[in-house]
């Protein structure tokens, strides 16, 4: 399936070990790759993705356990859904592409696994930016009231396999719905071709799986990855920009600028764009203003 406004874009299916991962390029010119969020797939991007083309080669993959990409199994350590493991997916898919140096953002779990592959890669992330999100570790060590209620999916998620899969499963669209509104957007946010892609993953009992795998990993060993990173003093190195909807709660709860500030040894830049959490496909425009000026 391909938007429209996708329609310059070439489907890719790129090998990286332990399987296929779902993409889609286009454009020319240095390389930007464009990292997804839970529970949606690459088309996230559908409204910012072509005018970007015009500059830069886009890069849209399916993050492992979503879209149409693949699926490993539930493990008791999660290692599999591991940040540090998909942030590898991506470094490989770019280096099959002939990318070995990139710009990078990542909006939700996207961030998560973009902020996990500056950590790790160095050397492959030119700029990055983060949408909507402070550090997994932010939010646990700072976890009050208000955040267990919000983001009470977290916990949820990261609940024993296979129980929350179970639950989910029986009724996968009311399920979606629910969660994506949990704070009030738009009926017609989301473009039906987009919505589409995102319900058939939904259907699809692997992709919860995957789902809940990539919260218990971030329950779990993230943590312990995010934590020896911390005790060693590894921060990013490259500039970033982060940017949150004006409507969410990341720019309620926190100061997203001065917490990536001390995570990070270069710039950090950016503010509030007027939107919920859907920030790509709420308000592209300023998104786009912000990603002209940073990359």
């Amino acid at each position: 399936m391909a938007l429209a406004s996708f329609a310059d874009f070439s489907p890719r299916e790129i090998p990286v070990p332990g399987g296929v991962l779902r993409a889609r390029i286009g454009g020319a010119g240095p390389p930007l790759l464009l990292l997804h969020g839970n529970p949606q797939t690459h088309m996230m991007w559908h409204r910012v993705a072509p005018a970007l083309a015009a500059r830069f080669t886009v890069v849209c993959p399916d993050l492992r356990g979503y879209g149409g990409s693949f699926k490993p199994p539930a493990t008791p350590d999660h290692a599999p859904y591991a940040k540090r493991a998909m942030a590898a997916d991506m470094v490989t898919a770019m280096a099959a592409l002939g990318f070995s140096r990139f710009r990078l953002a990542g909006h939700d779990r996207g961030g998560r696994v973009a902020h996990r592959l500056a950590l790790d890669h160095p050397a492959a992330v030119e700029r990055l930016a983060v949408l909507d999100i402070v550090p997994t570790l932010e939010h646990f060590e700072r976890a009050d009231m208000a955040f267990g209620l919000g983001y009470y999916h977290w916990f949820w998620f990261a609940q024993p396999h296979p129980f929350p899969e179970s639950l989910i499963s029986a009724a996968p669209e009311i399920w979606f719905h629910a969660h994506t509104n949990r704070s009030p957007r738009p009926s017609d946010l989301f473009h039906p071709e987009a919505l589409a892609d995102y319900l058939q993953a939904a259907r699809d009992p692997a992709t919860i799986v995957g789902m809940c795998e990539d919260y218990r990993a971030a329950a779990g060993i993230d943590l312990a990855h995010d934590r020896a990173d911390r005790a060693a003093g590894h921060r990013i190195a490259c500039p970033m920009l982060v940017l949150w909807g004006a409507r969410g709660h990341i720019g309620e709860w926190y100061d997203p600028l001065a917490i990536w500030r001390s995570y990070c040894a270069a710039p950090v830049t950016g503010g509030a764009v007027p939107a919920g959490h859907y920030l790509a496909e709420e308000a592209p425009t300023a998104v786009l203003e912000w990603f002209d000026r940073f990359f």
